[in-house]
């Protein structure tokens, strides 16, 4: 299995960017705006990189003015998710997006701008070209994960079998593994799958 970039990164079809500006215009992030600050004086790589690019807007209804159907489309997420918290949701907006929707720093963008959608549980612009393709992706994630989950039951079957020591620790450091991946996909509800 390879890294980051050379999985989801290589798969991820750019093609389908409708290049309108949307996810430049109006996006926030899984941190409230002061913890981005803490973390930026803290030398956080990401917060400074993305505080760089993007200027928080004033308000939930300023950033509704750029875009309604985005920021309401995050708070309905938000709130299907339990997550909603006025009080901790900031929209930002690049500082670097044109007026013809192209970015004025393209060749020189940073990482993440560049791996936009970061993950198969990105929340896009209604009508972005990636919804597809994200779709697919989470439901092949959920199934990967579910088959984990089948393999650990077998793994307990297995070890009920009595096998011998040595067995039964490769099993546990299967287990482990196997584990940690369904680990990776919490935030996402992977216990739930």
């Amino acid at each position: 299995m390879g890294n980051y970039e050379d999985t989801y990164l290589a798969r991820r079809p750019q093609e389908l960017c409708n290049m309108c500006g949307r996810c430049c215009r109006v996006v926030t992030t899984s941190k409230p705006y002061d913890e981005l600050l803490k973390l930026q004086a803290e030398n956080d790589e990401g917060a400074c990189e993305f505080l760089r690019i993007f200027v928080p807007y004033p308000s939930i209804e300023a950033a509704r003015k750029v875009d309604a159907e985005v920021v309401d489309n995050v708070i309905e997420l938000l709130k299907e998710d339990n997550n909603y918290d006025e009080n901790k949701l900031t929209f930002y907006g690049c500082k670097y997006l044109l007026d013809n929707n192209l970015c004025s720093i393209y060749e020189e963008r940073p990482v993440l701008c560049k791996h936009c959608p970061a993950t198969p549980w990105s929340i896009v612009p209604p009508g972005c070209g990636f919804e597809g393709w994200l779709f697919l992706e989470r439901e092949n994630t959920k199934q990967r994960v579910r088959k984990a989950k089948e393999d650990l039951l077998e793994l307990e079957l297995l070890k009920q079998k009595n096998p011998s020591p040595d067995i039964l620790k490769k099993i546990a450091s299967v287990e482990h593994k196997i584990s940690n991946t369904i680990e990776l996909y919490k935030r996402y509800g992977s216990y739930d799958w």
